[in-house]
């Protein structure tokens, strides 16, 4: 039985990419580009007087919905290197971080522009006296693509983010463990290990007390599994929080030390070991 509270998370904040953040910030930006193309559109009518009026139009929706589609290459990458990695310990994360935001760049403005170019000489050559005329502005464009890429990364970042938080599960502060006639109040991060005994399980306690309770370690893991509790060994859950050090044992088993504690980690569980090595 778990009693629990509102708990924090660490380490990289992104996995995979998540349509919420995607549609989460059209919702937000949509609007907001509409407004620039209206703004935009009325200030060059009237700084140019000479140009007719559809064109300022055509100049800014172009660009606006180009712009918008261009938007999943930020995201993605977003996804695959968040800027924690640049807090990250090493030079590979920040190296990893810039590389892939420097590619990710180039093809966002590269799409910007190709996509207007190509709606833009489009409405030229249905309503305009002569072929659209780009030039050599690329530079200039992607200057301006730069403030629009880093605008994306940090509101995907923080949607993300917000997200996350939103929907991070309840963390138990308190298991109760039943122990014969009597339930002990334990915090969670007081468990070091969880070891199965027979039709009871053991609980290895941080202050070296081993209670037991009857029950099967299978239905602890569904309790624990989700606050950091990993299946080392079919007979074995240990806190990946209390793992202090992990010891090589030969033929792919290792020993996972838990302070005073150790405990065994079998080769059949390979995924256990990338998460206690991470």
């Amino acid at each position: 039985m778990t009693n629990g509270a509102n708990g924090g998370t660490g380490g990289r904040v992104l996995t995979r990419p998540d349509w919420r953040d995607l549609r989460t910030a059209l919702l937000f930006i949509a609007p907001a580009t509409a407004v620039v193309v209206v703004v935009n559109t009325l200030t060059s009518l009237s700084d140019n007087p000479d140009v007719a009026a559809w064109e300022p139009w055509v100049w800014e929706i172009s660009s606006a919905l180009t712009i918008l589609v261009a938007m999943l290459i930020p995201w993605l990458a977003t996804a695959t290197a968040p800027p924690d990695e640049v807090v990250a310990e090493g030079w590979r994360p920040k190296a990893r971080f810039v590389l892939i935001h420097l590619v990710a760049l180039l093809a966002f403005s590269a799409l910007h522009v190709a996509g207007f170019v190509a709606l833009r000489s489009a409405a030229y050559a249905a309503f305009g006296p002569g072929p659209y005329e780009f030039g050599d502005q690329f530079i200039y464009e992607l200057r301006k693509d730069l403030i629009s890429y880093a605008t994306y990364v940090a509101a995907f970042w923080l949607i993300a983010f917000l997200r996350r938080r939103r929907d991070e599960p309840v963390r138990p502060v308190s298991f109760d463990i039943r122990d014969g006639g009597r339930i002990l109040r334990v915090p969670v991060g007081g468990i070091v290990a969880v070891s199965s005994a027979g039709n009871y399980v053991e609980f290895w306690l941080a202050d070296g007390r081993r209670p037991l309770m009857r029950a099967t370690l299978a239905a602890i893991e569904v309790e624990l599994g989700g606050f950091g509790f990993v299946r080392a060994h079919r007979s074995w859950l240990v806190n990946a929080g209390a793992v202090t050090g992990l010891r090589p044992d030969g033929s792919g088993d290792w020993t996972v030390e838990l302070g005073a504690v150790e405990a065994p980690l079998s080769r059949r569980y390979p995924q256990a070991l990338e998460r206690l090595k991470g």
